[in-house]
């Protein structure tokens, strides 16, 4: 999501805002070379998931010299959203939380 929007006005609920992306740049250290699991949450303000998965990202060997390896992604979602809110997306890698995309919905006028 990047910052660009973080609150939604509808028309009514509940509703699916379509086509959601949420982007995402994984960085780390050579010494994080390997695999790692990612698994990203869309939830509601009590803390239920109301979509979800997990995948894993690839650090590979950098060029002699860099220090920083890096792993890019961009997910599309269409994200539910049962009523007016506080919503997030929270994004862990390899079982520790590593980032919390706030999202927040309202009803237009109110």
């Amino acid at each position: 999501m990047l910052g660009i929007f973080q609150h939604v006005w509808l028309t009514k609920f509940p509703a699916v805002c379509p086509r959601t992306h949420l982007v995402l740049r994984v960085r780390g250290r050579r010494t994080e070379i390997g695999v790692h699991t990612i698994r990203i949450r869309f939830v509601d303000e009590s803390g239920t998931e109301l979509l979800g998965g997990e995948g894993t990202v690839q650090f590979g060997e950098p060029p002699a010299g860099v220090v920083d390896v890096e792993a890019g992604a961009v997910l599309v979602f269409d994200i539910p959203l049962p009523r007016p809110g506080q919503y997030a997306f929270e994004i862990t890698l390899d079982g520790e939380l590593a980032s919390r995309v706030p999202l927040t919905a309202a009803v237009v006028g109110a």
